[in-house]
């Protein structure tokens, strides 16, 4: 058995849209925050911390060190994740949409299928017949279930501006041959299933046309599915006979949920 991550990480040092910031308490500083916690329960603690009084001094612990601590301030959409109804908008299907915590287990450690979509230009997007015409070349039938990966190679511009300018769209054809098919989820390796905004907000902007702004995005709120966001490293992978996991994190209330993906071999 062989294990590949296809996961992104999150990184406060990469160039993101959305601001991310990672707070880190080192070993040193622990006891100090530690005590400041702590004592900061009261009034009479925060007085005595003030005046200079610790519970737990660096002399009393091994090596004088404390525990470490990272606190992560993070939109649910950056590093790899999967996007749920509720992220699409209220409704789906009629009914209230559903948040990534109600994601189905079962659909997210199942087979799966890898498409070669590397010739896709970002200002273009991926239909049905793309769909079809990837798996006709590696004769491949989907089956209900599937969790299929679209490899655009975008992901190789992860940490530049570039990743969030140049990459191709998913087509609502697209997203009905997955349904219609019984698959559950599908994902991409790009940051968004949607035009990068350079294209998509420009003919929205111009045009005033609705159906050009964030339609594969939209198009849950008409039909539910699930996809995956930010993939890597797809072309490791085989074209099939592998399986995905794509557990999301339990996160109450949230339309995505940060997963670790893999590829089981």
């Amino acid at each position: 058995m062989r294990i590949i991550d296809l996961s992104l990480p999150i990184d406060e040092k990469a160039f993101e849209v959305h601001k991310v910031e990672i707070e880190r308490v080192g070993h040193k500083a622990g006891v100090e925050k530690f005590n400041r916690v702590i004592m900061g329960k009261t009034l009479l603690g925060k007085l005595k911390y003030a005046l200079g009084e610790r519970i737990v001094r660096k002399e009393d612990l091994p090596d004088e060190e404390f525990l470490s601590l990272e606190i992560v301030h993070s939109p649910v959409h950056v590093g790899t994740h999967l996007d749920y109804s509720f992220h699409y908008g209220s409704k789906s299907e009629n009914r209230a949409s559903k948040t990534a915590e109600e994601i189905p287990l079962e659909y997210c450690f199942c087979d799966a299928v890898k498409l070669d979509l590397t010739h896709k230009k970002p200002a273009e997007t991926i239909n049905a017949a793309d769909i079809e015409t990837a798996l006709e070349k590696i004769n491949y039938p989907l089956k209900a279930n599937d969790i299929v990966l679209l490899h655009t190679g975008a992901d190789k511009f992860y940490g530049t501006p570039k990743y969030f300018s140049d990459y191709p769209g998913i087509d609502i054809t697209a997203i009905d041959y997955f349904l219609d098919r019984q698959v559950k989820i599908f994902g991409v390796d790009t940051m968004g299933i949607d035009r990068p905004y350079r294209f998509m907000l420009k003919e929205f902007l111009e045009t005033k046309d609705t159906a050009a702004f964030y339609p594969a995005h939209f198009y849950g709120r008409k039909r539910e599915f699930i996809h995956i966001e930010r993939l890597a490293n797809l072309e490791k992978l085989p074209d099939y006979g592998f399986k995905v996991i794509c557990f999301p994190i339990r996160i109450k209330l949230t339309g995505a949920a940060w997963a670790r993906v893999v590829a089981i071999l």
